[in-house]
């Protein structure tokens, strides 16, 4: 069995070798941390090169709370018919999208739940007038598990349902629903969401239409190192497969922990058989750079701050992110299981990414960078680039 220190070593030459899922799991269990970290921003430097962390401007809607698939981590969502269910009208949808533009945001991401009642027609006609009302706003929308929802309701296939989206004008899939790909864990805490393999057709047929997309992972399910690793080994997988075929596949990787505070899937940490639950700073940042390590075929890992917060995100930064995230301006799904803090103006991501020694770089959900005004300039002058390792 590979030494740790052998396999990072691997890592620091100039053409390092992809690592195995055996490899990453011994640098999950036993490397160094600060050896670790310090691996993860040399590869982000030879594979992100320059000095730039970029950031969106974007805000996400959670357009329905309805939902039939009863995953045992998630606070946000309500069954068909209770008292706190929730469907926004298209013109409520339209106020919020107004409210990005009049910050000059470039995307909305909207995802809701599982909802029985709204036939196809209903999120075809809703993207077109989206589309019509505000056309400088790229619609990333829904998830695999909602569109295998709509599929069901409309009786149709999910590829179908995707070339509907997208000829309303829907312009991607964000990866949402992804949690664990590994059917061990993912079936145990939702077992309606379906298999991983489900999930990973839809996003394969999604970006064998041309719909830009997005890999998540939540940990801290009381999974294994191991199983963090196969997880990523899926989605690894999916993105050999399409970039041989000339498609683009992934924009990007992005991962957190789950929340747990004000849900039911946290009382598991309780009682005589309790398992333990979460992931704390260490392991998330152990998470980012071995993701960064891994993924030789997706360019961006990004920084979660709206579970880690803002400190944690700079260090993700020296762990082999790239990317510090959005803005958001609401967040209605995650911080219903105990995040406090949801909301970040531009000003604030760049300032967080200028004290971590980076320039902010704005970009659009294709990563195309946009012309960015640093807001901050008198705080902190702008560091001398990063010199490759």
């Amino acid at each position: 069995m590979a030494d740790w220190r052998e396999i990072l070593e691997g890592q620091l030459l100039p053409n390092p070798p992809r690592l195995t899922v055996e490899e990453a799991t011994i640098l999950y269990d036993e490397a160094d941390q600060n050896e670790l970290l310090h691996t993860g921003l040399q590869m982000r430097r030879l594979r992100v090169p320059g000095n730039k962390v970029t950031y969106l401007v974007d805000r996400n809607v959670n357009y329905t709370n309805v939902c039939t698939i009863n995953c045992q981590f998630c606070s946000f969502y309500r069954p068909p018919g209770h008292q706190e269910s929730y469907t926004q009208s298209i013109e409520q949808i339209s106020a919020r999208f107004s409210e990005l533009e009049d910050i000059g945001g470039s995307r909305v991401l909207m995802q809701g739940g599982v909802n029985p009642d709204l036939p196809l027609d209903w999120y075809t006609d809703l993207i077109s007038e989206l589309r019509i009302r505000h056309p400088s706003i790229d619609l990333d929308c829904f998830s695999p598990i909602e569109i295998e929802g709509i599929a069901d309701v409309c009786q149709s296939t999910t590829k179908e349902v995707l070339l509907r989206l997208k000829n309303a004008g829907m312009h991607g899939l964000p990866g949402g629903g992804a949690e664990m790909l590994v059917d061990d864990v993912r079936l145990d805490v939702s077992p309606k969401k379906g298999s991983a393999d489900n999930w990973l057709r839809v996003m394969d047929e999604a970006q064998q239409i041309g719909l830009t997309t997005s890999a998540t992972n939540v940990i801290g399910f009381g999974e294994s190192n191991e199983h963090r690793v196969k997880h990523m080994e899926k989605i690894r997988e999916l993105q050999d497969k399409n970039l041989a075929q000339g498609i683009r596949g992934f924009t990007s990787f992005i991962a957190w922990p789950v929340q747990l505070e004000n849900n039911t899937f946290g009382k598991r940490n309780k009682g005589k058989n309790k398992i333990q639950l979460g992931a704390g700073a260490y392991d998330y940042l152990r998470h980012v750079a071995i993701s960064r390590l891994f993924f030789d075929n997706i360019q961006h890992i990004q920084a979660s701050w709206p579970t880690m917060g803002m400190g944690i995100a700079q260090l993700a930064l020296f762990a082999g992110a790239d990317d510090a995230g959005s803005t958001m301006m609401e967040e209605n799904v995650v911080s219903a299981s105990g995040t406090t803090k949801t909301l970040a103006g531009e000003d604030e991501l760049q300032l967080t990414i200028l004290r971590a020694g980076f320039i902010p770089q704005k970009r659009d959900s294709n990563y195309l960078y946009l012309d960015t005004k640093i807001l901050h300039e008198k705080v902190l002058p702008c560091p001398p680039p990063l010199q490759p390792a």
